[in-house]
């Protein structure tokens, strides 16, 4: 970090910054991280990776590069969880996600970075706090629902990738059973990824370094892949899971005091 701090105070990265060793070493560990817990535990993917990547390229680049990754390691998980996906029970997020999405590209580019910043430590820290506790949440019997959630969680992916929050605690809210849950989420997930991604196309955010941090993080997707693939069942999935969750919160921590 330390070498590339020059960098960070003249508002840029040259290529000479993306091309160094210490640079290329940081976004590739970052995104084998987060590619690892997302197989090993089926989530975390953005919450691990914007947190820690925000801090070595800032949030302006971080966002569409997470919104890459992302879908690139979508399409290697789909096949495992293909059988699970159930579009039908997500299309209301889905519509209201597709509303969202371009709010939250935009608040990317017009709002100050230390504000995007600060919010997204709020996110992080509110839902591993949220998911580590669990509290009891009231049901939520009339389907439309989705709508506001979904809304939410669009914005959140447009700004952050971070769409799941809002829509895990919809499901939580609703009483999905676990094999739903798992369904559900996928196909939400693989959706809201696939539009994002266009809205950043759309929106000129995918630029030549973005492009470039994706050449470096592509080892990591495939160690991280093959890793958290093999590890998935030989750890105990609630403290691997619990661990995950400290390990946000003090991420989450971390970007909100600065």
């Amino acid at each position: 970090m330390e070498l590339l701090r020059p960098y960070f105070a003249a508002g840029c990265l040259p290529w000479q910054a993306i091309q160094s060793p210490a640079y290329v070493m940081m976004v590739m560990l970052i995104v084998f991280l987060s590619i690892f817990v997302q197989a090993a535990s089926g989530f975390g993917l953005a919450l691990v990776s914007m947190p820690l990547l925000v801090g070595v390229i800032g949030v302006g680049t971080a966002t569409p590069l997470v919104a890459v990754v992302g879908i690139t390691a979508e399409i290697f998980l789909l096949r495992r969880y293909w059988y699970a996906l159930n579009f039908t029970a997500v299309k209301r997020l889905c519509l209201a996600s597709i509303t969202g999405i371009p709010l939250g590209v935009y608040v990317l580019g017009a709002v100050d970075g230390r504000i995007i910043t600060f919010i997204l430590g709020l996110v992080v820290t509110g839902y591993a706090l949220y998911a580590l506790f669990a509290p009891r949440l009231p049901a939520l019997k009339q389907p439309g629902w989705a709508y506001g959630f979904g809304f939410v969680g669009g914005v959140l992916s447009g700004a952050y990738n971070t769409s799941g929050p809002p829509v895990i605690i919809f499901g939580t809210c609703r009483r999905w059973e676990p094999a739903t849950f798992k369904g559900n989420l996928q196909a939400y997930f693989l959706l809201n990824s696939f539009f994002t991604f266009t809205a950043h196309l759309i929106s000129g955010n995918f630029t030549a370094v973005v492009w470039q941090n994706y050449l470096w993080a592509l080892p990591g997707i495939g160690l991280g892949l093959l890793l958290g693939r093999w590890i998935d069942g030989r750890l105990p999935p609630a403290k691997f899971r619990t661990g995950v969750l400290l390990l946000l919160i003090l991420l989450g921590i971390r970007l909100v005091i600065g």
